[in-house]
């Protein structure tokens, strides 16, 4: 059984290289000893991989059921009924998500070393990284709404800081300040979510006995607010749906989409990081974590809303990863997509359970709900890091991310097309790799319980195996097209970078070798889990620490599968047709369609939509142009006006200060007489 201290650790493990890399290394060491910063890193995080298969093996083998632990400290305490606590839950659900974190941060942080050698930001790369696991490894074990929050907050501004990374960059500075504001404005929502779940349940949860902000005990403390009139069902599915409004800015939904495909400005482990176990995955957590509240009956607005808004960010995100070049771009926005269809599975498992009329029917739907999501999410983590370290290979031998500039890799990276094919395979949902085993879950509960959105999932599985195999025919098929010179990692080296050639060549063992344990994983954990071996091996029985996962076993009776596998091969066979074989031709396609691949190239116009209409127009010209209307005439009219009354007023007094003798005695003869006269007239009456 593991112990508290060891699940602290967990969390204070990166944050202690995090210390040592910022306090230490950074203003002392040399820069010839700069690697020893990434050791500090990868040693720490190491070890909080070790401890979270220590806490999977506790989870598992005293029963996950049984087990919820709640570690909580008392902070403080505001007034007599408001204590603030910092709390962690150790559950299945937090156990699986350290063990993905820890996981892909350590794959990535050891790819690094070979990335980012060279680099002038050496160190404060490996300052940012151990402080953007920690965060997420706190939102990950936290027990308590207020100490997600804080957690959460400290997600945002490490990917902040690792996004504008090279913040020399125009683009990048950019780039991270729009995704810092993006999230700002979705968090707003998560605040009033805050509020009103104390407002609303405060005084109901201390007559329980419970912290109102405790995350296991707040869907009885809200079924109880509810049925003691303190709560409207209008009420509860506000609070929910500002829930939501934090995650889906953190996890990319439309409309808040707009900064994650830009978020691809900083180093490519960053956007491994990002897009696997930490800033993306935070919103798909925050609701698998506070699930039972959206499958309660008063929540079936708000999980239908859920539902709705992550099939549409499933098949509108993979509209775009169709027709990009950058192949950064088309896996941000294929992880877009994938986020969409874990909010799908969520939502649509939730408004099922919301709506079930036989109370076992929604008690199985409740213990099966997280599953959804958070399967897909266990299993992309592994091919999503594991892609994006390929792209940074492939970008390492050619220096562009433009696929245009690429072709014929295959022969030249023999160990990044495999692990590249690998993943893509499993995003596409191809047997017997992770991916088919998670939107199997997924595609099934969709047709259960919201047919309708179904449809959207399974277009988007077209999709998506079509824009995943586009991008391995550009790249690895056919010629290579010259690379661009001017983006090797030498080229501000050498004397005329212009001049330079290309020549393609596999990536270094430090940066081939993570990315074959990913792989590994992507091969392996949709067996492990959703198949035989790893219900065993972490000590439970066949219905123990996995049960709702293994409800995702191959069925050829329920047919979905199959209809699921022969849609993602129809995707893969399209892109051989159109890019390798091209017995269909691309160009002609873009001309018969050119308004709609416009329209997709340029994103929907939405980003000028909120740069030209909203901010421009609406902010700068609006709502900015009306208060600086107002302190331009009215606030500074007041000071102004009062500073020239009392500038006119000190010219009629100045006019008087003539420094004549003569004068000064009249004045003052005149006034005497002026006293002299009022003082006669008051005697007078």
């Amino acid at each position: 059984m593991i112990p508290n201290s060891a699940v602290w650790l967990i969390i204070f493990l990166p944050v202690i290289a995090f210390l040592l890399n910022g306090l230490v290394m950074r203003p002392l060491a040399k820069e010839k000893s700069a690697r020893y910063s990434g050791y500090i890193t990868i040693a720490c995080i190491a070890g909080s991989l070790g401890l979270s298969i220590w806490t999977v093996a506790s989870v598992a083998g005293e029963g996950a059921p049984e087990f919820p632990r709640q570690i909580n400290i008392h902070w403080l305490s505001i007034g007599q009924n408001f204590d603030i606590e910092i709390g962690l839950l150790v559950d299945k659900l937090s156990a699986i998500m350290v063990l993905v974190v820890s996981t892909c941060s350590l794959m990535i942080q050891i790819y690094s070393q070979g990335y980012m050698k060279g680099d002038h930001g050496y160190m404060r790369f490996f300052t940012w990284m151990p402080l953007f696991t920690a965060a997420m490894l706190g939102v990950a074990l936290s027990g308590n709404l207020l100490f997600t929050f804080i957690c959460w907050e400290l997600v945002g501004l490490c990917s902040y800081l690792l996004i504008g990374f090279w913040y020399h960059r125009p683009s990048a500075a950019t780039a991270a300040k729009k995704a810092f504001i993006v999230t700002r404005l979705a968090d707003i929502g998560l605040v009033l979510a805050l509020v009103g779940i104390y407002h609303s349940m405060n005084d109901t949860a201390v007559s329980m006995g419970y912290n109102v902000f405790n995350i296991q005990h707040l869907p009885e403390v809200a079924h109880a607010a509810i049925i003691g009139g303190f709560l409207t069902t209008g009420a509860f599915t506000w609070i929910l749906l500002g829930i939501f409004a934090g995650a889906a800015g953190k996890s990319g939904q439309f409309p808040l989409h707009v900064w994650l495909p830009d978020a691809m400005e900083g180093p490519t482990p960053v956007s491994a990081l990002i897009h696997s176990s930490t800033m993306v995955c935070a919103g798909v957590y925050l609701i698998a974590r506070v699930f039972p509240l959206f499958a309660m009956p008063d929540g079936e607005t708000a999980a239908l809303v859920v539902a709705g808004v992550g099939g549409f960010t499933a098949i509108f995100s993979a509209t775009m990863g169709m027709v990009m070049y950058d192949i950064k771009r088309v896996l941000a926005y294929s992880t877009l997509s994938q986020l969409g269809y874990m909010m799908l599975g969520l939502g649509t498992v939730a408004y099922g359970a919301a709506n079930a009329h036989d109370p076992a029917e929604a008690a199985h739907l409740m213990e099966i709900g997280f599953a959804i999501g958070m399967f897909h999410l266990f299993t992309h983590a592994f091919f999503k890091s594991m892609l994006f370290l390929a792209s940074g290979s492939v970008n390492h031998a050619t220096g562009t991310f433009d696929m245009r500039l690429m072709g014929g890799l295959r022969r030249h990276q023999p160990w990044t097309f495999v692990v590249f094919l690998i993943g893509s395979l499993a995003l596409a949902g191809i047997w017997p790799l992770a991916g088919f085993w998670s939107k199997d879950g997924i595609l099934f509960y969709a047709w259960e319980n919201t047919p309708w959105f179904f449809w959207f999932a399974m277009i988007t599985v077209f999709m998506t195996a079509f824009y995943m195999f586009r991008v391995i025919f550009m790249t690895f098929y056919g010629e290579f097209r010259g690379g661009d010179p001017l983006g090797l990692p030498h080229a501000g080296k050498a004397e005329d970078g212009a001049h330079q050639e290309v020549h393609p060549h596999e990536s270094p063992a430090v940066m081939v070798w993570p990315m074959v344990v990913l792989c590994v994983l992507a091969i392996g954990s949709g067996w492990a889990v959703g198949s035989l071996s790893a219900v065993k091996f972490l000590g439970g029985e066949w219905h123990g620490f996995f049960a709702p996962f293994t409800k995702f076993e191959f069925n050829a009776e329920r047919g979905l599968p199959l209809l699921g596998l022969m849609v993602a091969l129809c995707g893969i066979f399209t892109a051989y047709a159109i890019y390798s074989a091209q017995w269909i031709s691309n160009e002609a396609i873009g001309r018969l369609f050119k308004p709609v691949r416009t329209l997709w190239y340029r994103k929907y116009y939405i980003d000028e939509l909120y740069e030209d209409v909203l901010v421009r127009g609406v902010l700068m010209k609006g709502v900015f142009g009306a208060l600086a209307w107002f302190d331009t005439v009215v606030v500074d009219g007041i000071v102004n006006g009062a500073a020239a009354l009392g500038r006119g007023l000190g010219g009629v007094l100045r006019k008087l200060e003539t420094g004549q003798l003569q004068e000064y005695g009249i004045a003052m003869g005149f006034g005497l007489v002026v006293i002299m006269a009022v003082i006669l007239i008051g005697f007078h009456w």
